[in-house]
């Protein structure tokens, strides 16, 4: 059994970037239904998504009809106003076949035609009155992980499977990292300082230069004229 999130038209990349790192961590596979918000490529996705982007197991679509086209058998729970209930109500522990959680885009969530035949899959997240939602990427993560603790967190580890050293390791490689590229960005600069002050050193040489040759010439010039007409 697969554990599935759908994205219905996402706007926000620094959403779906977070999601993808959830998904990286969970195991999931990520399907996306366009239009998108964004490019896959755009840097804040990128950013959000931090350096696990080249794990992300995803697909796109070019609409919903297409992604229910590639997947006929889909059993789909829906997050959206609609719902009636809470995700821990579905017991996801007699799901035979892969689950799929699907979540709307931030600004309209999931179209009420696409949910009209399937309220019974519905489900929302209690909140106080004070808020109209929570955000995308939190509510993935909530229900994601609530669907692998009723699965008792099937092939996932429960404590970091990097020792010490290797997180020690990380963190000094990226931070030497940096330092050397501020170091370079730095040479950088004082080179085209450098640069900027002997041009400019130059130019006001050459000026100085040639207000002196000028004022020679017509030094001379009137010397030769005076001379002439002394005889």
């Amino acid at each position: 059994m697969k554990l599935n999130v759908v994205l219905f038209q996402p706007e926000i990349p620094q959403n779906t970037g977070n999601i993808m790192r959830t998904c990286v961590g969970t195991n999931t596979r990520l399907h996306l239904i366009k239009p998108l918000g964004f490019k896959l490529d755009e840097a804040r996705l990128r950013r959000s998504c931090v350096d696990y982007y080249d794990y992300i197991d995803y697909v796109v679509y070019e609409n919903f009809e297409d992604f229910l086209l590639k997947n006929p058998n889909a059993k789909i729970f829906y997050l959206t106003r609609y719902g009636k209930k809470p995700l821990s109500s579905f017991d996801f522990t007699c799901v035979v076949d892969d689950i799929y959680l699907m979540f709307g885009k931030e600004s309209t969530g999931i179209p009420y035609d696409t949910l009209a035949n399937n309220l019974e899959h519905c489900f929302r997240f209690p909140t106080t009155d004070k808020i109209r939602s929570l955000n995308l990427s939190n509510c993935v993560a909530i229900a994601i992980y609530e669907v692998l603790r009723q699965l008792n967190y099937e092939n996932l580890n429960s404590r970091d499977s990097r020792s010490r050293y290797e997180d020690y390791m990380e963190r000094a490689i990226t931070s030497l990292t940096s330092d050397l590229l501020w170091k370079v960005y730095f040479i950088r600069i004082q080179f085209w300082c450098r640069s900027i002050l002997y041009i400019r050193s130059a130019v006001v040489k050459n000026v100085r230069f040639f207000f002196f040759f000028n004022s020679s010439l017509h030094y001379i010039m009137n010397y030769l004229k005076l001379k002439e007409i002394t005889g």
